[in-house]
């Protein structure tokens, strides 16, 4: 059968036709919706070989699968694939702030959890996985891999609560495969062959994936995918990823090719699972990253169809592990109607931000913010990534307008552009194209772009855990960034938290954030907690990893005139001339501090 593989070189990046950045040029091309529809698109040019992502070298069992191979040993590699090989695995790095990683507390609570390994060479994953743990240059496990590889390969349910960038999707990619290279693919080929002697050769057979790794949104399934392909590569596993915003008909053909590993977001999973493109019969493992996002997305009515009311195997006969950044009650619920004698895992504080992220909070009024920030961009490095946060995707559209028309080479992401728009904007980020990103929350979660020097929260969001995964998109990976937000009188209500935030990520709090806390404190409760604030007392916190020096300098705040933080501290009169020096970031820099530290 004559397939044209690797039509999906175009869902990933577009091809590299939009290089200059000439709106007309982008719109006038037959309008941005026909995605995928026109061989038009197909052939422009895109920046690589075409077939290379498609069936022949995507790392999955030959492509069609002989008979006679069938029965041969999964755990053997196959032979290598030079050009593959440089594709997957050149862009791979390494953070430097590793080493500090092994401090980072790591609890598992449960029922005989197994003990966690020192390296990848500690548990036994078989020779593909180890060549290919090689070719990624992964060194040494992160604290989550260490803990979440041997609990997943001896069998055991896993509920994992680990800080963005920590290295999760290794730890439960690397653990499923090798399960699946040793055990082969059992029943699940039968079925898939039984399929397709009732409609002919090559009919539409139905799929039975091995595994399913269920992600919010379409961005994280890609990357997901990638990584999958990575570990895959000289494998007969074969992974697939599919997402709605994309031509459904594209996915369904690659399907068809097989799949043994699914990355999938909820919506359009279903939308197969109904068309009879996947069955989730003899579906062993199931991975639920980034959990809270989803049901924050109103996933859940999906989760539940995909889980408990189709064929996937119960609880106890799959092994099902989930990642989250917090744990509310509704992701409590979900573990326990999902899990079966789990191991909780809590990576670092629950919900709390990496120190390798350094935070300013700056007193910026609304109609500064775009004088500010044109500063900020100026005093960051040319070459190094920002990425803005906005809270509308008027807001992104407008600021993105503005910063084009200054002169800055910048695109936007937000959730009215169409999936091919976004996956444009982001390559053009990535490859430093664009070095300025500006953002909705939609691209907030779980993108890992490395590289990303500053991220500027240009609107605050309302709650504390939409900004710890904001600022969760620079530091990653053991790298340092920058986090830069801009408060205002708008933004009271997460006052109290983000001072939490900052004392507990050890980091510099302005004075006017905490005589702000102070007022919002007593507004709302009056005079009973009142007492509790002097002592340091948090409260909600452990009292070990409150630094002694944050009880002291509540105690300074009485003194304090209320009106010190409303806008003629340093911003109003001053101008942004004295900008570094002067008081307006609570006084803390000396003339010689520039903005990165420096």
């Amino acid at each position: 059968p004559v397939q044209v593989a690797g039509t999906n070189s175009l869902q990933r990046d577009g091809g590299g036709w939009n290089v200059q950045r000439d709106r007309d040029a982008y719109t006038s091309f037959g309008g941005r919706s026909d995605r995928g529809k026109s061989s038009f698109f197909n052939d422009r040019g895109s920046s690589r070989p075409r077939f290379e992502r498609g069936g022949f070298a995507s790392g999955g069992g030959g492509r069609w699968l002989d008979d006679s191979r069938d029965e041969e040993d999964w755990s053997k590699p196959l032979s290598r694939n030079e050009r593959l090989e440089h594709e997957l695995f050149s862009g791979s790095n390494t953070g430097i702030n590793f080493e500090k990683y092994d401090d980072i507390p790591v609890e598992a609570t449960g029922q005989n959890a197994p003990s966690p390994i020192d390296s990848f060479h500690d548990v036994d994953m078989g020779e593909i996985i180890m060549g290919n743990i090689t070719l990624s240059r992964y060194s040494r496990p992160t604290p989550v891999q260490k803990h979440a590889i041997p609990i997943i390969k001896s069998k055991r349910d896993l509920m994992a609560c680990a800080q963005t960038g920590s290295g999760k999707t290794a730890a439960f990619l690397l653990p499923v495969l090798s399960q699946i290279y040793t055990d082969g693919p059992g029943e699940a080929l039968q079925a898939v062959k039984g399929g397709s002697q009732e409609n002919g050769k090559y009919g539409r057979r139905k799929q039975y994936p091995l595994s399913l790794v269920l992600a919010p949104t379409r961005e994280l399934a890609l990357q997901i995918y990638d990584e999958a392909r990575k570990f895959a590569y000289r494998s007969r596993v074969r992974p697939c990823v599919v997402y709605g915003g994309a031509d459904i008909g594209q996915q369904i053909r690659d399907l068809e090719r097989g799949c043994h590993l699914l990355v999938a977001t909820p919506g359009r999973l279903v939308d197969m699972m109904e068309r009879g493109k996947i069955g989730l019969d003899y579906c062993s493992y199931l991975v639920l990253d980034e959990a809270d996002r989803m049901l924050d997305m109103g996933f859940e009515p999906q989760i539940r169809r995909i889980v408990e009311q189709d064929t996937m195997p119960p609880k106890g006969h799959r092994q099902t592990m989930m990642f989250s950044a917090t744990f509310p009650k509704e992701i409590q619920i979900l573990a326990r109607d999902f899990l079966d004698e789990y191991i909780f895992l809590a990576v670092g504080r629950v919900g709390s931000t990496s120190e390798n992220i350094t935070q300013k909070v700056v007193w910026v009024e609304e109609n500064d913010k775009r004088s500010f920030l044109l500063d900020l961009l100026n005093a960051t490095g040319k070459d190094s990534l920002t990425l803005v946060f906005v809270e509308t995707k008027k807001g992104a559209d407008s600021l993105e307008d503005f910063l084009y028309r200054e002169g800055y080479a910048c695109t936007s992401i937000h959730g009215d552009r169409s999936q091919r728009d976004r996956e444009e904007a982001l390559h053009q980020f990535r490859s430093g194209r664009c070095p300025i990103l500006v953002a909705t929350a939609v691209a907030a979660r779980g993108l890992d772009i490395s590289n990303v020097k500053h991220v500027i929260n240009f609107d605050l969001p309302s709650d504390i855990e939409e900004y710890v995964h904001r600022i969760g998109r620079t530091g990653r990976v053991g790298n340092l960034g920058l986090a830069t937000s801009f408060f205002n009188d708008k933004n009271g209500n997460i006052t109290k938290d983000l001072l939490d935030l900052l004392v507990e990520a050890k980091q510099e709090v302005p004075s006017w954030l905490e005589s702000l806390a102070y007022e919002h404190q007593h507004k709302s409760s009056g005079r009973g907690r009142s007492k509790s604030r002097f002592s340091g007392g948090f409260g909600a916190r452990d009292y070990r990893q409150t630094s002694s020096s944050s009880s002291g300098t509540f105690g300074s705040r009485g003194g304090r005139s209320t009106g010190g933080h409303t806008g003629n501290r340093g911003f109003g009169g001053g101008g942004f001339g004295n900008f570094y020096s002067n008081d307006g970031y609570g006084g803390s820099y000396s003339q010689q501090v520039d903005w990165w530290g420096n």
